[in-house]
């Protein structure tokens, strides 16, 4: 996944309602809920590009999503900032056309995400992953790769 060329799709449960199998010839699977989590680096932009391409095409709800990995002495002025960095992520042209909505969680990361999908039942996680060295990842995990294993619905993983 961190060396493929392109997004990786990876259906570990099926979400709620999902049914792959269908009487009706043609049927389509239709994406309505659309989660796109960030921590505002700069190679994360990739990753909510192609969360906001799906939710054109489908005319889908995008939640953004930013987690503060660590309790902020201020946590208001924290929490009012990151709302703001989410905001400012739409670009303004894209932000009218859009139906969107944004969230900020304390705690980590990949735990927030997950309770997070499983209140919102998104049809979707949209999230970016690092290229990392084996070390780093047996000594630090992956909140993608969590996410994946522990999450309620499919993720999308754009290798940034």
């Amino acid at each position: 996944m961190r060396n493929a060329p392109c997004p990786v799709l990876v259906v570990n449960k099926p979400p709620d309602g999902f049914s792959a199998a269908s009487n009706e010839v043609g049927q389509e699977h239709r994406l309505h809920r659309i989660l796109f989590c960030t921590d505002f680096s700069e190679n994360s932009e990739r990753a909510l590009n192609y969360a906001i391409s799906a939710t054109t095409e489908y005319d889908a709800e995008l939640t953004l999503l930013h987690v503060l990995d660590e309790k902020p002495a201020k946590t208001d002025q924290a929490l009012a900032a990151a709302t703001q960095q989410l905001a400012r992520l739409i670009p303004a042209e894209m932000s009218k056309k859009l139906n969107s909505r944004s969230a900020v969680r304390v705690g980590k990361p990949y735990e927030q995400i997950i309770q997070f999908a499983k209140e919102a039942h998104p049809d979707i996680v949209v999230m970016g992953v690092r290229g990392r060295g084996s070390l780093d990842l047996a000594v630090f995990g992956s909140t993608t790769y969590r996410v994946i294993q522990l999450g309620p619905c499919p993720v999308l993983a754009v290798h940034i």
